[in-house]
């Protein structure tokens, strides 16, 4: 097979060249369209459901409307595991839906069964917008002096959020900060009194007071006219003239029973920006599934068009982050490692030829290779990322022409006074190296079968490079066999072959240093078995982490303040943070979040306060100041100024993705599950303490669920049955005097605004004004809140964690200045011995170290499954399981320069590094075949067993090298990259070019000592 398609590429020369044209031209095409992303998306298809009831507690939220929910959401097709957060007026819960469920179809099924949960009057559950890497854009709203921050805020609400929904790719924009404007009707509860009118009654009166009606037509003469009437609300003297009441023919005039005016909503966040304490905050959420590039570019033509026609003329959006920022500078980073390892795989392509005809085929063949997959991947719709593409290293990529151009050289040179045609000896020469160019490359692709069979975080971050290395493998094994031969009979001469310097050196050291392997081949075995030895030693000693965090420029930082804080109070603690941050010479902006928007989507209350803080590029920060410096001075500096306060050092994209992975608003957390919320609180105390003791445990910080101070107003039935009241009359009554009830809407246009009815503020900030309260009774008279009712302080939970419909509480921590899994593992003994548990009450590791124990749990099945394919077709390959045990024996071989390149770089093993042992062993293969298969095919050509295997060692030393120095110099610039975007590839670069420097030599040496070793004492 191998021969006819050799013997096909060289009669239809012409026919080849030409496909490689247009293989050009379709790469070219097909780069221009290609979907590239920053970072891939590790969230399983995720549904968020958010509810709202303003002024109720965490418990109640629970109780009346996060239980209901749950309970109606259990039992969906698909559905993995539920997660939820109560709150002060909010619920929130995440639905999370198994790896390769169809988005669009969860999203319809958890539509379909909140439909059908029952709930209190009034709240109405709705999906929420947001994703793991939804947002890619953030604005601020500027005006000038003529517009007042609640006027931005409109614009913002009723404007800017329906311009950005119409953008394909858009799923909605979070308004945040700024005042929401409301009608304000503050009753003084003394005149109620005087006029003896019940709340309630001036709440009907408003909502009858509001509305527009149709009466059909009217036919005139030959005309027909619509018949409106037309009675809503235009601006705030419409409803200061509102009658309540008519008594003896006089009306009574809302005006007349306290103060009319436009005000702004109760808040629950605000966003702050440098200097400015308040200011509007747009936030642009891309639809799961669409792509960042064309969606972000479409977003800045909207922005551009907003600001040149549509805003009044004095506003305008200001952004202040956009995710091209980020993947053009990882698509440069991507490129420059790239681009840079191609030419050094080039360099040492024509130093261990010394042909430029030779070493431009196969240079030729990495950017042809790369533009197959270029095609392929946009034909399958799939996305290039920093991961997939940077992985990838051309050294491996070209092994297969390599050793195709190096064999057709050596036999063009051995040949050169032979009479043979030139394609007749190509033809040749491919056919002694196809076979093993194939089974190698078919092995390196079995040896991925562990990515492509990653399920979970692991699989969606590092399935698409196993695609994409697949689809360059293929590709290199067709230029291999189409390309390379046809090439080479048309650039190639018939002329004796010149090694170069470099290659006479290095084979006179090798000659010596292999004589010397095989004169005393068990000496040479024992001493690799014992730096085997240490390289095990070695491995188990380094520390463990799921992945390198992919730098992002800047720096996302939570602040968890006491959950009982005043939004006041909370407010001048921000400032005083956003000033601190502002200090630091590499800080260009900083963003403050404190609380949630009016709409839900972030659920968290004023306690905590998120910092957005971008950052300069490197090359302007002061000499020697790193980010972990810059970490560490900050956290230092911060913990100073605001003691009791906790803080969470991470990234914009990172923490999302994080808290979309553990439901919780840290980088790694416990989470301690039980029934009982005191209990839970004491326990999680205990378990933070012993934690406080582990070096390298940073940012800890309990998620303190109780603490929360209540009024509790508790209704006396008896008391208040005595005065012909019914609980909901007294409730109705505390709800709309301390509360606020919103009664009606303003319509302005398309803009509507709430029209809140509660008392004056003296008559409700206080316990002793609300103690006065006056509640109307059905005969008229009035009666004090505290007569009907028992008021008095309680303290409860601030929010409560659920997930699989149990309670928990976590514990959040970050690793810094220390290996991941040392460090769980240390804290795991520790509590384990320390702490004991109730019955029904336990812990579980999230975040990070739950992920990195799922990828590894996994690899511990499908690197066994990987290996038996890789025997397997080595035994098809050899027929001879002798030859095929020596083969795998280079695997462990490979192994020590990978272990020594991370221990030496002080290089957490990761799955980063794991894939890059994985691409290390699939290179060791294909050196052992080739090495074996030649000194057999020796051996069976009559050569004497010893002399066949030096001649074999010799004769293949410069294939073997070239392919593996191919593959430690394709990735040797990302291996020292530091720019931002080249953490994930580090780990992975280290290992194969540790791994390749150390392996050639114990290949070239131990294996033809093995071989003879054990030939010797088989025959």
């Amino acid at each position: 097979m191998i021969n006819k398609i050799v013997e096909f590429s060289l009669r239809e020369r012409l026919l080849i060249f030409t496909l490689v044209i247009a293989l050009i031209v379709g790469g070219l095409f097909a780069f221009k369209h290609l979907d590239i992303e920053a970072y891939p998306d590790p969230a399983p298809p995720t549904i968020e459901v958010i509810a709202q009831n303003p002024g109720w507690s965490a418990e109640e939220m629970e109780r009346q409307v996060t239980l209901p929910l749950e309970t109606q959401l259990n039992g969906m097709p698909g559905l993995s595991v539920i997660r939820s957060i109560s709150l002060f007026g909010l619920t929130d819960i995440k639905c999370y839906f198994d790896f390769g469920t169809d988005y669009t179809v969860d999203r319809q099924e958890v539509l379909n069964r909140i439909q059908q949960a029952s709930l209190p009057p009034g709240v109405q559950p709705q999906l929420s917008p947001e994703s793991a890497i939804g947002e890619i854009y953030r604005y601020q709203l500027i005006g000038d002096q003529r517009y007042s921050l609640m006027d931005l805020k409109v614009i913002q609400d009723w404007t800017l959020e329906r311009q950005f929904k119409q953008v394909p790719g858009v799923i909605d924009v979070v308004g945040f900060g700024g005042p929401t404007k409301e009608f304000h009707v503050d009753l003084d509860p003394r005149k109620l009194i005087q006029y003896g009118v019940s709340i309630t009654q001036v709440m009907n009166a408003i909502a009858n007071s509001n509305a527009n009606v149709g009466a059909n037509y009217l036919e005139v003469g030959h005309q027909s006219f619509n018949v409106r009437g037309i009675g809503l609300f235009k601006d705030e003297h419409d409803i200061e003239n509102v009658m309540i009441v008519s008594k003896n023919g006089t009306p009574l005039y809302l005006k007349q029973l306290g103060r009319i005016s436009v005000g702004e909503k109760v808040p629950l966040g605000r966003v702050g920006r440098d200097e400015d304490s308040n200011i509007v905050e747009g936030i642009v959420l891309m639809r799961p599934g669409e792509k960042s590039l064309p969606t972000l570019e479409r977003v800045r033509e909207k922005v551009a068009e907003l600001n040149s026609r549509i805003l009044p003329k004095g506003v305008k959006i200001v952004p202040y982050y956009d995710r091209t920022k980020l993947i053009n500078i990882t698509t440069s980073t991507v490129t420059h490692t790239l681009v840079t390892g191609m030419i050094f795989v080039s360099l040492i392509i024509i130093a261990f030829l010394g042909q430029l005809r030779a070493s431009l085929i196969v240079a030729l063949t990495i950017p042809l290779t790369l533009l197959f997959t270029f095609i392929i991947m946009t034909l399958r719709g799939d996305s290039a990322n920093l991961i997939s593409m940077g992985a990838i290293d051309f050294g491996i990529i070209v092994d297969a022409s390599v050793v195709m151009v190096e064999n057709i050289c050596r036999h063009l040179a051995e040949r050169a006074k032979s009479s043979l045609a030139k394609d007749m000896i190509i033809t040749e020469a491919a056919r002694e190296v196809g076979s093993a160019i194939f089974f190698s490359t078919s092995i390196i692709v079995a040896a991925f079968i562990p990515l492509f069979t990653m399920r979970g975080v692991e699989g969606k971050i590092f399935g698409p490079m196993a695609v994409t290395y697949g689809l360059a493998l293929t590709g290199a094994l067709v230029m291999a066999f189409f390309f390379a031969p046809a090439a080479s009979s048309s650039l190639l001469k018939i002329e004796e072959e010149k090694e170069t310097a470099i290659v006479r050196g290095i084979r006179r050291v090798y000659s010596t240093a292999l004589n010397s392997a095989l004169e005393h081949a068990e000496l040479t075995l024992a001493f690799s078995i014992v730096i085997l030895c240490g390289a095990l030693v070695v491995l188990s000693s380094l520390g463990g982490e799921f992945m390198p965090k992919l730098e992002e420029g800047n720096l996302w930082v939570r602040a968890t303040m006491p959950s009982t804080i005043s939004f006041t109070y909370a407010n001048q603690l921000v400032d005083k943070m956003r000033r601190v941050f502002k200090e630091e010479p590499e800080v260009t902006t900083v963003v403050s979040q404190l609380g949630r928007p009016d709409d839900g989507t972030d659920p968290t209350s004023y306690f905590n306060c998120e910092f957005f803080v971008d950052l300069k590029p490197r090359d302007q920060w002061r000499p020697g100041m790193t980010k972990e410096k810059l970490v560490s001075a900050l956290e230092t500096r911060l913990r100073e100024l605001f003691p009791g306060v906790t803080y969470n050092f991470s990234q914009a994209i990172e923490d999302n993705v994080e808290e979309a992975m553990s439901g919780v608003k840290g980088e790694n957390s416990i989470k301690l599950f039980g029934d009982n919320l005191e209990e839970l609180d004491r326990l999680s105390r205990q378990i933070a303490m012993v934690m406080k003791s582990v070096p390298g445990i940073t940012d800890l910080g309990i998620l303190t669920e109780l603490g929360q101070p209540n009024l509790l107003i508790r209704i006396d039935r008896e008391r208040a049955a005595r005065y012909g009241l019914l609980p909901s009359d007294i409730n109705g009554v505390v709800q709309a005097a301390i509360g606020g009830q919103a009664v009606t809407q303003v319509l302005d246009g398309e803009k509507r605004f709430d029209v809140v009815v509660r008392f004056l503020p003296p008559y409700r900030n206080t316990v002793e004004a609300i103690s006065e309260i006056p509640v109307s009774t059905p005969d008229g008279s009035f009666v004090p809140l505290r007569d009907v009712a028992e008021i008095n302080e309680y303290t409860g939970a601030s929010f409560i964690y659920r997930e699989k419909n149990a309670r928990y509480i976590p514990i959040k921590f970050s690793v810094r200045g220390r290996d991941l899994q040392s460090t769980i593992a240390e804290a795991e003994s520790k509590i384990s011995q320390q702490i004991h548990l109730p019955d029904g009450y336990r812990y579980e590791w999230a975040g990070e170290f739950q992920e990195l124990q799922e990828a590894l749990a996994r690899l511990k099945v499908t690197v066994p499954v990987s290996l038996a394919i890789i025997f397997t077709l080595l035994y098809i390959h050899f027929h001879n399981l002798r030859n095929v045990l020596l083969v795998l024996s280079a695997l462990p071989l490979a192994l020590v320069g990978g272990v020594i390149s991370l221990f030496v770089t002080g290089t957490n093993f990761s799955i980063s590094a794991a894939v890059g042992f994985i691409s290390l062993f699939g290179v060791a293969v294909l050196d052992g075949v080739i090495l074996i298969s030649y000194i057999e095919d020796l051996r069976r050509g009559g050569l004497a067993l010893a002399e066949a295997v030096k001649k074999g060692a010799e004769l293949r030393m410069r294939p073997v090298l070239m392919t593996a120095l191919s593959a430690a110099i394709g990735l040797l610039p990302a291996a020292t990259a530091t720019r931002i975007g080249s953490e994930t590839q580090r780990p992975l670069a280290r290992v194969v070019v540790g791994g390749m420097v150390t392996a050639p030599m114990l290949i070239l040496l131990v294996l033809p000592a093995l071989y003879l070793l054990i030939n010797r004492r088989s025959a």
